[in-house]
């Protein structure tokens, strides 16, 4: 009997592996959407990849990277004055990333206007997780033979276009959880309990807002002088005054008309992010005198020599990684009843009959819940995938040049200008779904 139950479970195994079937979930699992699943695989897939192009830059893991002759050559190196230490991590970081990027590069192009469970191209979506896998090394270990020559360089400006859209994600993904977050808790006061409902709204909107002031003010400590700096003074009041502003306008009486749950905790989320995105900018501002956490040391015009210890987790790539994976997740499991946001992310309303799908045995299985039309769009999905992928490459590389003329190890001004624009790209459309409503009141933006 026991013989027989083993050969049962890896049948049901290789049904979940190498086949279409749903997977089983463990007895500890609630019953969960066939969607909700390859959305959190995926995502998997992406966050072993980043996983391992996090250990591709820890000091000592370049010793074995060195035998590869083209990782460490003169292409790829500055007028040979930068160590190979330093590049050989970059170069596998980069193929890393080209590796998830083609992948789900892939997929975005197999998914094209799948419309429902019953598309042939959906059981690919849904199942052969082990082909998929395979897959997916047979292409890193093809990326990391690829010559140098003007890979890094034409990867690096896919990089900033990528990283430019998946800030934008992030934004709508953060919209998105605070109008969630809102939401529930207004519907919460007005079902009873309404001081600590609404006490607990204000607490959390007065801290987000205390942590945006505080953010403001050590931004213009650190990264501001009495005289120069001029364009990080800039940078920094315009998103200020750009924050107040929306702020403003998201507790306006006609915008609270449209919007019932709309308020300043949405607002203290997107100003937070925004900050944060502005420090980001003001880390990569190849200037020492305004920007005292510089990756580099440089002496006197030159390099530092290849004793100096090069810090690869800055402040900033720790909190932009921790976001990276929180949204990752979040963009897995999300079922927003927000019809804005869904547009933008290619997703319909909240789907699935929310019963507890068991079969006799009382065990917990995943369902098709888009039989009659996907819930969300596989090729956008993917596309976010592929983006994340550059994003995360260009944190893990501080949007480092590769082979450009700058002796330090710094990145350039495009850099900056990227991040600054997708900071005001963002409040730009957090703004557009406040007063989309109002500008087209004949259009259902709810």
């Amino acid at each position: 009997m026991g013989a027989c139950l083993g050969v049962c479970s890896l049948l049901s195994c290789a049904s979940c592996l190498c086949g279409t079937a749903p997977c089983l979930l463990c007895g500890c699992c609630p019953s969960t959407k066939n969607s909700t699943i390859t959305r959190l695989t995926f995502s998997v897939f992406l966050l072993l990849g980043t996983l391992v192009a996090c250990i591709m830059i820890i000091p000592g893991v370049e010793d074995g990277l060195k035998k590869l002759p083209w990782f460490c050559s003169s292409s790829t190196t500055i007028s040979g004055s930068v160590d190979c230490d330093i590049m050989v991590g970059h170069q596998a970081v980069y193929r890393m990333c080209f590796s998830l990027a083609a992948f789900f590069f892939l997929f975005v192009i197999m998914m094209i206007c799948v419309r429902s469970s019953r598309d042939p191209r959906a059981y690919i979506q849904n199942g052969f997780w082990f082909f998929k896998f395979l897959i997916l090394v047979g292409i890193t270990v093809g990326a990391f033979f690829i010559p140098n020559g003007v890979f890094t360089t034409v990867w690096y400006y896919f990089g900033m276009v990528g990283g430019f859209l998946f800030f934008l994600v992030q934004l709508i993904l953060i919209i998105d959880l605070a109008h969630s977050w809102s939401q529930a808790w207004l519907l919460r006061a007005e079902d009873g309990n309404t001081k600590c409902w609404y006490g607990a709204l204000l607490i959390c909107t007065l801290l987000l807002y205390a942590a945006s002031i505080a953010a403001i003010v050590v931004l213009y400590i650190y990264y501001t002088k009495s005289e120069g700096c001029v364009h990080n003074k800039v940078f920094i009041s315009l998103n200020l005054i750009f924050c107040v502003l929306v702020s403003i306008v998201s507790i306006l009486p006609k915008v609270q008309e449209v919007h019932p749950h709309s308020g300043l905790l949405q607002a203290s989320v997107i100003t937070l992010y925004t900050i944060f995105v502005t420090w980001s900018a003001m880390a990569n501002i190849p200037d020492r005198t305004c920007n005292p956490t510089l990756l580099a040391f440089v002496n006197n015009g030159t390099t530092a020599s290849s004793s100096s210890v090069v810090q690869w987790w800055d402040a900033q790539s720790i909190v932009g990684l921790v976001i990276f994976i929180l949204c990752t997740l979040f963009i897995s499991i999300r079922s927003s009843n927000n019809r804005q946001v869904n547009k933008l992310m290619q997703t319909e309303d909240n789907s699935g009959d929310g019963a507890v799908h068991t079969n006799e045995d009382r065990v917990y299985r995943a369902y098709d819940n888009e039989e009659d039309g996907v819930s969300y769009n596989y090729s956008f999905f993917h596309f976010c995938l592929l983006l994340a992928s550059l994003y995360i490459m260009m944190t893990l590389t501080n949007w480092y040049l590769p082979g450009s003329s700058d002796l330090s190890l710094t990145s350039p001004w495009s850099a900056v200008w990227v991040k600054i624009s997708s900071s005001w790209v963002g409040l730009l459309l957090y703004f557009w779904t406040l007063m989309a409503p109002l500008i087209f009141p004949d259009r259902e933006f709810r």
